[in-house]
């Protein structure tokens, strides 16, 4: 039989799980480019640890997935490549059927481009199915039954949220906002408030040190280091988890608008299944601290975050292509 992977095609990183084993590929979804040939130098790990740091007359170092779409599709295409090949053994000579996820609101043109570099990229079978459907297969939320279940995806270009019932999307709305419009936000705020100018892996690192939804008593602080803005001197500064706070309040409001807007379209009778249940948190964005307790404040509605939520959306576009024909009228196949 051939090898099966599931990815997780995401804008910040490419998780990939290979039926049997597991996620065997969790990496950042970065690419390093030789500025004067154009072939592919280093990716995922090997090339995030060249970001910010590169030549750049000799190296470019790029993310292909922009917003949870492909931005560029020969990088993607020869990304996906090396995933593949890496997941499924150099060594293989059966190529792989492979399912990707992609977010709720890609256009057509957006999916056959993912299946398309899918298959140059060495895919045998090429499958695409929603970003939620795959989160909450992955959260082993029941998808199948006639009931209200909705889950709520914070990955790193977008977030997807949709109430399930009976395999499919009822209600659904994606916006381009997720963890990179966190991270972003969080750079802005110390360039206006402090003066200091930092990087993409800073801000990530600020927002996972301290970054919290909500207001906190404790005084958690943290120092980073950036080029201040008027010297053009190196520097050091601290930062409370108040001040990261206000610097998320914009994004954030963001996803609580599209949290709402889903809330009010749901059917009354799927309503009463989700006060039951409670909405589901996955993605890296799930893990920001007091996220929950946000939501739950300005919904009314109780609030979880599934268990190793990096990791569902991975899981669960392996567990629906190893159970393709139930869900098969939900997927694109080519």
């Amino acid at each position: 039989m051939p090898k099966q992977l599931g990815i997780d095609l995401g804008t910040a990183n490419v998780l990939v799980y290979v039926r049997g084993r597991g996620i065997v590929i969790n990496e950042p979804s970065v690419v390093a480019i030789s500025a004067k040939t154009g072939k592919v130098k280093a990716v995922g790990l090997e090339a995030r640890n060249m970001l910010g740091r590169e030549p750049q007359e000799t190296i470019e170092v790029v993310r292909p997935m922009r917003e949870g779409v492909i931005a560029d599709y020969v990088v993607t295409q020869e990304m996906l490549k090396y995933f593949i090949n890496k997941a499924s053994g150099r060594v293989s000579v059966v190529r792989p059927e492979v399912m990707i996820c992609v977010p709720a609101g890609v256009t057509g043109v957006e999916r056959r481009a993912v299946r398309d570099a899918a298959l140059h990229a060495g895919a045998r079978r090429a499958y695409l199915i929603s970003e939620p459907l795959a989160a909450a297969i992955g959260a082993r939320v029941p998808v199948s039954d006639p009931s209200g279940n909705m889950i709520i995806d914070i990955g790193g270009g977008t977030t997807e949220v949709a109430v399930i019932s009976l395999n499919g999307l009822v209600v659904w709305r994606s916006i381009r906002v997720g963890g990179n419009k966190l991270d972003e936000a969080i750079a802005s705020y110390v360039k206006r408030v402090h003066k200091l100018r930092i990087g993409e892996r800073t801000a990530e690192e600020v927002k996972i040190a301290i970054g919290s939804a909500m207001s906190v008593t404790e005084d958690i602080r943290m120092e980073i280091r950036g080029r201040d803005e008027v010297a053009g001197l190196p520097r050091t500064i601290s930062v409370s988890a108040n001040e990261i706070s206000e610097a998320l309040t914009e994004p954030l409001q963001q996803i609580i608008e599209a949290v709402r807007s889903v809330l009010d379209r749901t059917p009354p009778e799927l309503s009463s299944d989700v006060i039951d249940k409670g909405m589901i948190l996955t993605g890296g964005g799930a893990m920001l601290r007091y996220l929950p307790e946000l939501l739950m404040d300005v919904t009314g509605v109780p609030c979880y975050v599934a268990d190793d939520p990096l990791s569902c959306v991975a899981i669960g576009t392996g567990l629906a292509l190893e159970h393709i024909e139930v869900l098969r009228d939900s997927l694109d196949e080519m």
